[in-house]
């Protein structure tokens, strides 16, 4: 587990072009991908995540460009994603510009996908995002952009995952996505205690008392949000000075 708390600005791109929803749905126009990118590497982000939600074939080529256009601005990692199903498709990815790679519904279908992945770019590359919702007293796994309902529980299907190959778990929960609701700390401290692997808590975060308590209650090793670094409701910089504040610790801009 890492000491250090990373903040990660989301960068969900359909097209050329950066986008954000509630609850997986509604989606508006957020920005350009390679302009936010160079703001959030210049206000002290820890890393960068770049997900492609169309998906789709015929926008593969625009968002291999993307990550290029991402990566130029970038001295941070950037972890890039959204529809990859083979070692090409990765492969690209990578060379593209990305440090990691993260798979979500084709490792649902193919758990070995994630040992190839881990043999070709090593563990510390590979992360397993898993799209969650409440169910009863646990979580179901949802697939293809929370679209699809499966019989995984998310805490299993962590682990197995991690067992494959992942080396970073990167969960959001689809209850709280965009709803600025603040994280799902429940869910997020069922994952963080099942594995051995840094895990990123996603969806619902507004202030920086949401952000501490995932980073204690909740036991993340990283946050991931979108619309509030998007719309400038919250800095990175003010964001980790509150925490650092609160001992947490965390890589302060200089």
């Amino acid at each position: 587990m890492t000491l250090t708390r990373r903040i990660i600005p989301c960068l969900d791109t359909d097209g050329a072009r950066v986008v954000k929803g509630v609850n997986f749905v509604g989606l508006r126009d957020a920005g350009d991908p390679a302009e936010l990118a160079a703001r959030y590497n210049a206000e002290g982000a820890d890393e960068l995540v770049v997900l492609d939600i169309a998906a789709s074939r015929d926008r593969r080529s625009t968002f291999l460009e993307t990550i290029r256009n991402v990566a130029a601005e970038l001295a941070i990692p950037l972890t890039a994603g959204g529809g990859i199903r083979t070692l090409e498709e990765a492969r690209a990815v990578v060379l593209a510009g990305a440090d990691k790679v993260t798979v979500n519904t084709a490792a649902i279908h193919d758990p070995e996908l994630l040992s190839r992945l881990a043999e070709e770019f090593g563990s510390q590359a590979v992360v397993l995002a898993i799209d969650a919702k409440r169910d009863g007293k646990n979580w179901k796994v949802y697939a293809r952009g929370g679209r699809d309902a499966t019989e995984l529980d998310a805490v299993d299907w962590a682990k197995k995952g991690v067992s494959h190959g992942a080396g970073e778990i990167l969960i959001t929960s689809m209850d709280r996505d965009g709803t600025l609701s603040g994280f799902d700390l429940a869910l997020t401290a069922a994952i963080s205690t099942a594995v051995r692997v840094p895990v990123i808590a996603s969806g619902g975060a507004k202030s920086p008392l949401h952000f501490f308590d995932v980073f204690t209650e909740g036991r993340a090793d990283a946050a991931l949000a979108a619309s509030i670094f998007h719309d400038g409701v919250q800095s990175i910089r003010s964001l980790k000075e509150f925490l650092a504040s609160r001992a947490v610790e965390v890589r302060l801009p200089c």
